[in-house]
């Protein structure tokens, strides 16, 4: 049987892993596929870079930098869009559908942002589109949610799925870094771009999970609700008031369904340092799903990197391959249900969700300070854990103290009311410092 055709769209880290792979294990992929898989044609925006990463063998494969010509190629069984970004991608994997062409594509911001209309444009012409790669690098994390747990009910995700915050957290922690220096030993060692925004800001952490949400509960993928907070404002004395604790600090996804609604968000997050996900340290990723059925399952891998998101692509190619004459109506769908029965369960707000809370404060060291904030977290209906008072380093002798206060779930809103009130008292010499708490059970 003939190979299947693959045309690469962009051949950066990502795009020359996939080459690198499928040419070095090629008869492995065969075997497990039926049939050869080969990249005929590679386009790029500079084709003497791409000549340059793929070395010797560059010249066993056209490279050009006309993408529409390999989208527009008879021969091309299976585009794989690897330039990233929602501009040119979008309309490149468009056209290649309209071309009764399968998308494999490594783009969770593409996914996240026009996912429902390029999967309805996909169904339209029976095609598929593959994204095992576009969350969590090499961690299966979409075939588990769309095919290994399809007899669960999913409660809950909660993921480590950035490894460049996870690595910055872990340098704060671990050497008691700020976030600044944090930051420039990331860049320093490539695991942070020269402009982190994406990363930092939570903003990549909330693509993934946006694609992970839609699968697990079968809803349309909802970017615009997803609430994102990042880690560039984090403090590091709250790392170590954490770690005192027996916390530790992570940027987590989280989603969960909930009587009310779907809560999609993404924000640093303390969790008990006996947890798993509290051990997963450097640029790792670690995905925690819970189902009715199974429990709790935990992923754990690479989340970046040429060869371990190379080898999710390349499964995708060979589950492409597979199903590649297969009737589209017994194909797995895009997003695990079956696209008529998609739900409209609401996305809930961040002011709708119930979490506990850390609470950092300085105050004056003064009689009464801490009944005036006790009264008023009571008056919010907010059950107080553990309250301390800290004799902060980085407190001059000069009458202040911070307080720490832990509370019992409760919703957010009644926090933001009563944080309000808090700062308002003369006794209180700084803004409220507010992390949330899961207990992820």
């Amino acid at each position: 049987m003939e190979p299947i055709k693959v045309g690469l769209l962009g051949c950066g880290t990502v795009g020359s892993g996939t080459f690198t792979v499928l040419r070095r294990n090629q008869e492995e992929i065969k075997r497990r596929a039926g049939r050869g898989i080969e990249i005929a044609r590679i386009a790029v925006r500079n084709p003497a870079k791409a000549l340059a990463a793929l070395g010797d063998a560059a010249g066993t494969v056209p490279i050009g930098s006309d993408f529409e010509a390999v989208i527009d190629d008879p021969a091309i069984d299976i585009v794989a869009e690897m330039i990233g970004g929602t501009g040119i991608a979008r309309e490149l994997v468009l056209r290649a559908i309209a071309n009764g062409k399968h998308v494999v594509t490594a783009n969770k911001a593409l996914l996240a942002v026009h996912g429902t209309e390029i999967f309805a444009a996909a169904r339209a012409k029976g095609v598929m589109v593959a994204f095992e790669a576009a969350v969590a690098g090499g961690i299966p994390i979409i075939k588990a949610l769309r095919e290994g747990l399809t007899a669960n009910r999913i409660q809950s995700i909660a993921g480590i799925i950035n490894g460049t915050t996870n690595y910055i957290l872990s340098e704060m922690r671990e050497r008691g870094l700020d976030f600044a220096t944090a930051l420039a030993g990331a860049q320093a060692l490539g695991y942070a771009e020269a402009d982190p925004t994406f990363d930092v800001e939570g903003v990549d952490a909330a693509h993934k999970l946006t694609i992970m949400s839609a699968i697990a509960f079968g809803i349309p993928v909802q970017f615009d609700r997803a609430y994102i907070e990042g880690i560039s404002k984090l403090a590091s004395i709250d790392i170590k008031y954490a770690e005192d604790l027996g916390y530790r600090i992570k940027l987590l996804g989280i989603t969960r369904r909930t009587e009310r609604g779907i809560e999609l968000r993404v924000h640093p997050t303390l969790i008990s340092a006996k947890r798993l996900l509290a051990s997963v340290e450097g640029a790792m990723n670690a995905v925690e799903v819970h189902g009715d059925a199974v429990g709790t399952t935990l992923y754990y891998g690479k989340g970046a990197g040429a060869e371990p998101t190379a080898s999710a692509v390349v499964a995708d190619l060979v589950d492409v391959t597979r199903l590649h004459t297969a009737d589209p109506g017994h194909r797995v769908p895009h997003l695990a249900f079956q696209p008529q029965s998609l739900a409209d369960t609401p996305v809930l707000s961040i002011e709708e969700v119930t979490s506990g809370y850390y609470l950092r404060l300085r105050v004056a060291d003064v009689t009464g300070v801490l009944a005036d904030i006790t009264r008023i977290l009571a008056e919010a209906g907010i059950s107080i854990d553990a309250l301390l008072q800290k004799e902060s380093e980085q407190i001059a002798d000069n009458g202040e103290t911070d307080v720490i206060i832990i509370t019992h779930d409760t919703l957010e809103k009644n926090v933001n009311a009563a944080i309000a009130r808090i700062e308002a008292l003369s006794t209180v010499v700084s803004n409220v410092t507010r992390l949330r708490i899961e207990s992820l059970s």
